[in-house]
This record gives C-alpha cells, structure tokens and sequence, in this order.
C-alpha cells in the first residue's frame, strides 16, 4: 500500500513539474510577444488585425494567461515578422546578434541576400557559372555579332537577350518601354535573365549596354556567367551603329558624341567589374573572333 501510496505521490509530483514547464513557456511566449509587439511599435489592435486573434485573446497571452494554440500563434509570429521558434524557444533571441542579423537579412535587397547566402554557403564560383558566358558592353562594340560567331564556332547557343525580351513578350522593345516604361523593361529584362540561367547551362549571352546599371541583375549576370565586356573606342561605337542604318544617334543632335563619352565615363567602373575585356578597337570582324575564341581559352570559360 505505501509503494502505491509513493507511485500516486511520484505522478503527482511529476505532474507538477509538467504543468509548472507550461506555465514557463506560455509566460516565456507572452513576454516575447509583448517585447517584439513594443519594438515594431505596434499597438495590440494592430496586431490583431494582422494576425486574426482577437485583443481579448492578445491580452491574455501578453500576461502570461492565454493557453494559445499552435496554429493561432503561428499567426501572431507572421503578423510580427518573426519565426515561431523565437517565441517560445529556450534561448533568449535579445541577447543574441541573431535576430538583428535576421532582421537585417530580411530588409537587404535581393543583390545583398545572394551575397550574404553565397558568404555563409559558398559554392565555387566556376559551379555557378556553369560555361555561361555573356558580353557586356555599349552598343556598338560588337557583342551581338562576335556572340553569334563564337556560339557558331564553339558549338554553343547563341542568345541576345533583347530577343528573348521579344519572343517572350511578343513585342519589340521599343514598344515595350514606350508601353511599361524603363522600370518595366527592366523587370522583363531580369525575368529573361532568369529564365535564361535555367535552361542553359552552357551559351553565350549578349546583353543590353544599360543593364549594368540596374544592381541586381547586374549581380545575377556576374555570379551566373564568365563576363567578358566588350569596348572599342567613342568614335568606333557611333560609326558601327551607324553602319547597322541606324541614324539616330546622331539626327538632330549634335551633341550625340559627347553624349556617348559621358555615358561611356559614367558606366566604366561598371562595365571594369566583368571578368575580362576585349577591346575591338582598329580590329576587323575575323581578328576581334579570333581574340575572343582566345581569351575564352586563355581564362578556361569553358574548363
């Protein structure tokens, strides 16, 4: 009878202890919930619009006194932007450098997360390059023609992304940015990156002299292909594109020239990021081929 006596009292005992561990945690949880609540400066009602968990229920489990599910906090995490191990685990998420470095994460732009991912699970640079190799450069320089022709004798596919724009869309681009404007072009532009890193894994890609200036696809281009920028001099640029028939440029406007040098001063530093130049300055069609074959084999693209 006192072995019986003792087992009842050693399950009551244990019981206790259980139900005393609840009571942490839901208090634990009450007390995070109000400090994250206070540090966003969102008021209860607030929050309860966001999550959809009355105030009443808010309240409660804010002092501790709300035996809330899973699911509904679930919901209260989402709506302040925290992970639902955070409320109720062991370790104190304010003392730590984890949830500001979190915070941080989430708020960077997508160009600064890709850089923070490859930083903290680097993957070889040449595994995610795969033999991409796309040309940069002002229009003019001979990117879309030496592309063609390498592809050609390299035996890769040959894509010029302004194209892929076109197929895409079903539109040429100038009436796509006379449509959705230059930040719209952009957002095709990016989606055409995309879809262009996930169908080859080897090619060459010739590319829009303005896409560096849009940092994140920038970015992408240079983490996901050998960049080669491709250049020749102010005067070489306007003439070939004259030559391709196109006049505008220069019609009407005889400040083109100066125009070009400045846009050509201003992207420098950008175009100088790519991993090798090609300068076709004073070079025939054959001999700027031939310097590209070269330096793709010098610098092992394709390896």
């Amino acid at each position: 009878m006192a072995e019986i006596t003792n087992f009842r009292g050693d399950v009551q005992e244990t019981r206790s202890e259980a139900e005393e561990e609840v009571a942490r945690i839901i208090a634990r949880v009450g007390e995070r919930v109000r400090h994250a609540r206070d540090r966003k400066g969102i008021p209860r009602r607030v929050l309860s619009e966001k999550s959809g968990v009355s105030p009443r229920y808010l309240a409660q489990l804010e002092a501790g006194e709300g035996n809330i599910s899973i699911g509904l906090l679930s919901r209260v995490a989402h709506a302040l932007d925290h992970r639902i191990e955070w409320l109720v685990g062991e370790d104190d998420p304010w003392s730590s450098d984890a949830l500001r470095i979190a915070e941080l994460f989430r708020s960077a732009d997508s160009a600064t997360q890709a850089r923070v991912r490859a930083a903290l699970a680097p993957d070889p640079a040449e595994t995610a390059r795969a033999n991409r190799i796309c040309l940069v450069g002002l229009r003019g320089a001979g990117k879309s023609t030496l592309g063609r022709r390498a592809g050609a004798a390299l035996g890769l596919p040959f894509v010029e992304l302004n194209r892929e724009i076109e197929e895409q869309s079903g539109m040429p681009v100038d009436e796509l940015m006379a449509l959705y404007g230059q930040e719209g072009y952009r957002r095709l532009e990016a989606q055409a990156i995309s879809r262009v890193i996930a169908t080859h894994e080897a090619m060459i890609l010739a590319v829009a002299g303005g896409i560096v200036a849009e940092p994140e696809t920038y970015a992408r281009l240079l983490d996901h292909f050998h960049t080669i920028w491709v250049k020749a001099t102010p005067a070489e640029h306007m003439a070939r594109v004259r030559e391709q028939g196109d006049t505008r440029p220069m019609a009407g406007n005889p400040e083109a020239m100066e125009q070009l040098k400045s846009i050509l001063t201003a992207r420098e530093a950008l175009y100088d990021r790519a991993l090798a130049r090609l300068d076709t300055s004073g070079r025939s069609e054959d001999e700027s081929l031939a310097d590209l074959l070269a330096l793709i084999e010098r610098h092992h693209f394709l390896d």
